[in-house]
């Protein structure tokens, strides 16, 4: 079939096979490109198909020589429709490792429950023994509890307050307003529930008493903290709420693997075009904006920059870099003054008519799209292509 992008509002509903392992083969080419030190050797990503979660299997293995288990939830194809970029990102990223002889597996299936857990965990007992780094890079809008059944639901809404905000409508390409409720005590602990550090230890409790757990293991959540701008949405609203859980998590998952001597931290990363920032109001006009001034500085780094540089600096560097919450800093380009102030001109005087001028739209757009496969160079959109990927699967 023909495939092209179908976008409703934030959300592309198809993928490209083609475009997607044109994604991940770029991002391979860049860890290859750079001087990586001695990394992981055995790991798990928790949410490894898309994103982050991506990046960082991508740098394990290809910067590394790394073992990577990965774990997501992602559509397979049929005849008549495409699978989820996720599935057809993993499909391209295991292709590309077995060429280099790097071993992969895969586990599809809810990482919220026990059953995916215990399944990761035979696949580490038979074939790795041992795992010296977990990532965990999950984003969901729902959760169920794995011993209660209950569903948790996550919003994004501000908190004490009703917020009325610029905002980039991206479904009309105009600048408008958007008005977002005061969220509730329910809704609060609801997404705390589902995109906090609840499953992070649970996963790393699971895996400590399996003993698949190597003595000096890291492990690491990712999070979003970001400024001014962004606060009343994000950092002082339910999503805030829920990146600090995670702060929580990490103090007691140290504490409960101090006899490992295990690491774990929380990583502040800086805002990038993800299937989930896409969904959060302001978001799409303050990364436009920031892209711009990245850019104008020769500050700006995407996805895969930022985790090769968390992996070769943070994480396994000789000075690793925290900010003021003992978290690891990987988002102190975006929040230098000089950045934040600039952006802040943008926003107050960009409108309808200036949005290509004042800001990196047409990038941010791009980027968009580029999640799904799209918008590629030297990708054909018009050819016939097969949406029947294979993905082998544990």
């Amino acid at each position: 079939m023909v495939i092209k992008p179908k976008v409703r509002g934030f959300i592309c509903t198809n993928a490209h096979p083609v475009g997607c392992e044109e994604s991940v083969k770029r991002q391979i080419e860049y860890v290859k490109s750079k001087s990586n030190p001695e990394g992981p050797k055995n790991v798990l990503v928790i949410g490894s198909s898309t994103g982050y979660g991506l990046a960082s299997r991508i740098t394990a293995a290809f910067g590394s020589g790394a073992k990577t288990l990965g774990i997501f939830f992602e559509k397979e194809p049929t005849e008549k429709k495409c699978a989820s970029a996720g599935w057809y990102n993993t499909a391209a990223f295991n292709k590309f490792a077995k060429e280099a002889g790097l071993w992969a597996k895969n586990i599809n299936g809810d990482a919220f429950s026990h059953e995916i857990k215990a399944k990761a965990i035979d696949v580490i007992k038979k074939e790795l023994g041992k795992i010296d780094l977990v990532i965990y890079s999950l984003a969901s809008p729902r959760r169920t509890d794995p011993d209660t059944g209950e569903v948790y639901s996550s919003t994004l809404k501000p908190i004490g307050q009703t917020v009325t905000t610029k905002n980039l409508n991206t479904s009309k390409r105009e600048i408008d307003e958007v008005t977002v409720e005061a969220a509730n005590e329910a809704e609060i602990q609801g997404t705390i529930d589902v995109m906090g550090g609840a499953d992070w230890e649970l996963w790393i409790k699971a895996l400590q008493e399996a003993d698949v757990l190597a003595e000096g293991f890291k492990t690491t959540a990712y999070t979003y903290i970001g400024k001014k701008l962004t606060w009343p949405i994000y950092g002082h609203a339910t999503i805030g709420k829920a990146k600090e859980d995670l702060d929580r998590a990490a103090a007691a998952i140290k504490q409960s693997t101090d006899g490992l001597s295990g690491e774990a931290y929380v990583t502040s990363l800086n805002a990038v075009v993800t299937q989930a920032s896409s969904a959060i109001p302001i978001m799409p006009l303050y990364i436009s904006a920031l892209f711009k001034v990245m850019k104008e500085q020769g500050t700006y780094e995407g996805v895969i920059e930022q985790i090769q540089a968390l992996f070769s600096e943070n994480l396994y560097g000789e000075n690793p870099r925290f900010d003021e919450a003992g978290r690891l800093s990987q988002n102190y380009k975006e929040l230098e003054d000089k950045v934040q102030d600039a952006v802040q001109i943008i926003w107050d005087s960009v409108t309808t008519e200036t949005i290509d001028d004042l800001t990196d739209y047409i990038s941010y757009n791009r980027e968009f799209l580029h999640l799904f496969g799209f918008e590629y160079d030297n990708v054909d959109y018009d050819a016939d292509v097969n949406p029947l990927v294979e993905l082998d699967l544990e």
